[in-house]
């Protein structure tokens, strides 16, 4: 069956006229007169078969099916304006993304150029975890660390990544690094979030080492930044040095990783979840990610 659907003029007046209790008053909002509003009412009442407005001289009121339909028209014209608003601005205004510095260096910006409308796209860094309350970060979409779950905000996971040593060839052929123990009287290079030393060399069969001193970051990115710059040997995602490693900055050293874990989620307002723009967005980042186990699948088959 087609829907059953009203004369839209006749809708738009009878809900004015309900929300007003005027005739006059909704004739200004609409800019009609008030005996056109009235003529469209009286079209809508003919249409439903029914008294929507009780009238008793220049008296109105609403019958109880008139309070009805009106309460519900108000919320479903109120949604149309909302939905018909977001469509029109997204050609307009910018898609506002809140990351880390370290997504945004060593995933995000290189892949930009492959997003459709990658001009708009207004990146914010963050130098701690991202803020996914949307009331005060002024931001569209958040990836943040992890997927902690918040009221009133959808999170996605994003990627999954498990970690193993970096180190830059330079200092790896000075230092002559050829098993897991020569680690332990390199610099190593740790950070506040978590990082993994002591899973790492459990899983490669040295538990419980004395662990060399080494920086303490707040975050894996400014660890393995300084990895790179040849200060010592970092622990870095997989997911987010794969770029770095075809350049050649960096190598990895060994082949046992630690157990993947989620380390990065897109988030954002669950009101907004049919936001075109951030729909868009959403469908681009998932497939880049998988594009990018797509292109390591193929060379792990090949090898």
């Amino acid at each position: 069956m087609g829907r059953q659907l009203p004369p839209f003029a006749a809708v738009k007046a009878f809900e004015a006229a309900a929300r007003h209790k005027s005739f006059k008053h909704a004739a200004e909002e609409l800019c009609l007169s008030p005996s056109a509003v009235s003529h469209q009412i009286r079209a809508l009442e003919e249409y439903l078969d029914t008294a929507l407005f009780e009238r008793d001289g220049n008296h109105m009121a609403l019958t109880l099916t008139g309070m009805a339909y009106a309460g519900k028209l108000t919320g479903l014209l109120d949604l149309l304006d909302d939905t018909t608003r977001s469509v029109r601005q997204a050609g307009e205004k910018p898609l506002r993304v809140l990351c880390t510095p370290g997504f945004a260096a060593r995933w995000l910006v290189p892949r930009l150029d492959r997003l459709e409308f990658g001009d708009r796209v207004r990146l914010r860094v963050s130098t701690g975890a991202p803020c996914t309350d949307f009331s005060r970060n002024d931001s569209d979409v958040v990836i943040q660390w992890a997927d902690t779950h918040v009221p009133g905000v959808t999170t996605e996971p994003l990627m999954q990544s498990g970690r193993y040593p970096v180190i830059c060839p330079e200092l790896r052929q000075r230092e002559n690094v050829r098993t897991p123990k020569d680690l332990l009287r390199l610099r190593l290079m740790y950070d506040e979030t978590d990082d993994s030393w002591a899973e790492w060399f459990e899983a490669v069969g040295l538990s419980a080492p004395d662990m060399p001193p080494g920086p303490v970051f707040p975050n894996c990115e400014l660890a393995t930044t300084a990895a790179e710059r040849g200060q010592g040997v970092a622990m870095a995602y997989d997911a987010m040095v794969r770029d770095t490693l075809a350049a050649g900055r960096l190598e990895r050293l060994f082949d046992t990783d630690t157990i993947p874990c989620v380390i990065y989620s897109v988030a954002y307002a669950e009101s907004r979840a049919e936001d075109p723009m951030i729909r868009r967005f959403c469908e681009w980042i998932f497939d880049e990610v998988e594009r990018a186990q797509s292109a390591i699948n193929r060379l792990s088959a090949a090898e």
